[in-house]
């Protein structure tokens, strides 16, 4: 794991919001960065897009056996981006994590370390960083309702690929499929609108999964930086993965494609 964790905020709310703004902690404490988006790679002539990511989970979304919390909303971290023409920028299922800073976004929900790697990848054409929601004055996490948005220029045959944190868990993310979101369809239209049904929810077998939104070794709840057992497997989508069950994707997270 790496330094970039959150304190665990205590509150006299409700159960849900002591959840949240432990996840807030995360942002304001390990992502000081000024600007929502931060990009890499040089632009060029094309369709110009934005990118929609809404938390939709409400206060009862994720049920657990811890009594003060037993029903939460489901945070989400700020994360990475990229639009790209072939091959699979942030993994592929069955494999370990390439150390590109994926781990970094599943475990602690922070996306620099990858962003800069996309930036460096040969298929990948623009990418950066999502961190400020919309109307925030800062980066932060997003709960029920919360946003963030990309605007990017692709043309014909481009892709997009992102991930976000499942924040509470132990090394969940959401993402497409490994070849991304075909931005434009065989006719040439771009693609626009509700592309929800395209995102899933992926483990990154970097650490041992604990019942999410209880398990001590996970983000707004550890200790410190490093906590947490080493599973050394490989990225898989979470329904094939043993243990917990989650919440449907479209029940957490809306993921929103427009043109201009």
């Amino acid at each position: 794991m790496t330094d970039d964790t959150l304190d665990g905020t205590e509150t006299d709310s409700t159960v849900s919001r002591r959840r949240f703004l432990g996840a807030t902690a995360l942002a304001a404490g390990g992502l000081a960065l000024g600007a929502s988006v931060t990009g890499f790679g040089a632009a060029s002539e094309g369709t110009m897009f934005t990118l929609r990511i809404e938390n939709v989970s409400t206060g009862l979304t994720l049920t657990t056996t811890d009594e003060e919390a037993a029903e939460q909303p489901v945070p989400l971290s700020p994360g990475a981006w990229a639009v790209h023409r072939d091959g699979e920028p942030l993994f592929t299922p069955g494999e370990m994590e390439r150390n590109n800073g994926l781990e970094e976004i599943a475990e602690d929900g922070s996306p620099m370390r990858l962003a800069e790697a996309l930036g460096h990848d040969e298929h990948v054409r623009h990418s950066g960083a999502f961190t400020t929601p919309v109307g925030a004055d800062g980066p932060a996490p997003i709960g029920p309702g919360g946003v963030y948005e990309v605007e990017f220029e692709a043309g014909a045959g481009d892709y997009l690929s992102f991930a976000t944190m499942f924040v509470p868990s132990n090394d969940l993310f959401y993402a497409p499929d490994p070849e991304g979101i075909a931005l434009f369809a065989r006719d040439g239209d771009a693609v626009s609108g509700n592309v929800t049904d395209l995102v899933a929810l992926w483990d990154a077998g970097t650490e041992i999964n604990e019942e999410p939104g209880v398990g001590e070794n996970q983000v707004q709840r550890q200790r410190g930086a490093g906590v947490g057992l080493v599973e050394r497997g490989t990225v898989a989508a979470v329904e094939d993965v043993n243990g917990y069950e989650y919440p449907a994707v479209a029940d957490v997270i809306r993921v929103t494609l427009s043109t201009e």
